[in-house]
């Protein structure tokens, strides 16, 4: 079982949305204090914080990842391993083993945040479904305490972006990864997109199963309902490209500066919704995709999807100083690009939202050489960005001194350093 370690005493609470564009002074998103409860493999855990940034190293499978895990829910979203609520609720060994179908645990985990401007808590968990004895459980969000209508209201809160050691597959895999980071992206400007990409999301599954059913049963489509649920894919789809293009247009000059040793990149989205948007005004694109839409019922009926929209889109990155794609970069190069987009993107974020977003970095120091090692310290202490940090060596973070809290991991209990 973690054990609590004492830190320094938050205090001067306050309530309300985390600030943006209206204040030009930048406020340092900062965790003060963590609680997890039956989350992966801690029981529970209680650990106080200041504002530096965090370093966890221990061994592998100790728990420094759960952690960021943890922190990572308190974001809209599945988390940075993208798993299931009831994945991530900690099972017994012994219980997992006897009883591989049991109903898991509810797990919790709140933080008390400092967003530079005010001080509140924010909480989130699966908790039993009502009604539903032995169900799958629903996620419920508690901003100060009070419920919170859904996960959205989350990012109006708290903002965070994230790398692991899988995304440095990130350009060579399928699509769907780099939709995810480019939203994310999107994410720590526009809370917004969070609640447009569900509703998209919604209106398609529902679609799909409105025209799969009938081509099933050989009936016509209720073309009233088709209708209302493809113009509901199309106010949110063309919203959601919109969005994607914008923050590019944002970002690419800051990444084109690159970040020291860290390469420059440029950043482009490409897609049939996306080339409509280009070539003429929102309200054009809105037409050609709700007529491809309707054109589109028959075939989409038997595949249950649908071709076009913002899901069918991709992110591409070229690696400006070879000027060629960052899929035919070495895994180090393609990393480099990754830590230099993340960069960039707080960069922005700090010029002009005014506010730093977390960090979470799992295992960033590996594999990195000296020259880069230093280099991303440098900026993040330069951001004031409370970056959370793990690796299995906490002599890589010496760089960082006594500009970081420093906390060692073994069998999920925390103990300072």
């Amino acid at each position: 079982m973690g054990q609590p370690v004492v830190g320094q005493p938050v205090v001067d609470r306050a309530s309300g949305p985390r600030s943006g564009a209206a204040s030009r002074q930048t406020d340092r998103i900062a965790v003060r204090r963590v609680r997890l409860t039956d989350f992966r493999c801690y029981q529970t855990l209680a650990l106080d914080l200041d504002q530096r940034p965090v370093v966890l190293a221990g061994p592998n499978g100790a728990g420094k990842t759960n952690l960021l895990e943890a922190i990572s829910f308190l974001v809209p979203g599945r988390g940075l391993r993208r798993a299931r609520l009831t994945d991530v609720a900690r099972r017994e060994a012994e219980e997992a083993l006897t009883y591989p179908h049991a109903v898991p645990r509810a797990w919790a985990v709140a933080a008390t945040v400092d967003d530079g401007t005010a001080v509140f808590d924010i909480g989130t968990g699966l908790a039993p479904e009502a009604g539903v004895p032995g169900g799958p459980g629903r996620r419920t969000v508690r901003i100060d305490g009070a419920p919170a209508r859904s996960q959205v209201v989350l990012g109006e809160r708290l903002a965070a972006l994230w790398l692991t050691p899988d995304m440095q597959r990130l350009f060579t895999e399928n699509p769907s990864g780099r939709r995810r980071f480019l939203d994310r992206l999107v994410f720590s400007f526009d809370p917004a997109h969070a609640s447009r990409l569900q509703g998209f999301e919604k209106a398609m599954r529902q679609r799909a199963r409105l025209l799969s059913d009938a081509a099933a049963s050989g009936r016509a489509v209720d073309r009233a309902w088709a209708d209302a649920l493809e113009s509901a894919m199309v106010e949110k789809g063309v919203a959601i490209a919109a969005a994607r293009r914008a923050l590019i247009r944002r970002l690419n000059p800051a990444c084109a500066m690159g970040i020291g040793p860290f390469p420059a990149a440029e950043l482009a989205v490409e897609g049939l919704l996306d080339d409509w948007l280009s070539e003429g005004p929102a309200l054009e694109a809105e037409d050609r995709f709700r007529a491809a839409l309707a054109a589109s019922r028959s075939n989409d009926g038997f595949s249950r999807s649908a071709r076009i929209g913002p899901h069918c889109s991709d992110l591409t990155v070229v690696h400006i100083d070879k000027n060629v794609s960052a899929a035919q970069c070495s895994t180090g190069e393609q990393k480099a690009l990754l830590i230099s987009i993340v960069l960039a993107n707080a960069r922005l974020q700090s010029l002009d939202a005014g506010v730093v977003p977390l960090l979470l970095l799992d295992e960033v120091a590996a594999h990195l050489d000296e020259a880069r090692r230093v280099a991303l310290f440098d900026e993040i202490t330069a951001l004031g960005a409370q970056a959370w940090m793990t690796g299995t060596d906490r002599h890589l973070f010496a760089p960082l001194g006594d500009g970081a809290q420093y906390f060692s991991v073994a069998d999920a209990a925390i103990s300072s350093l």
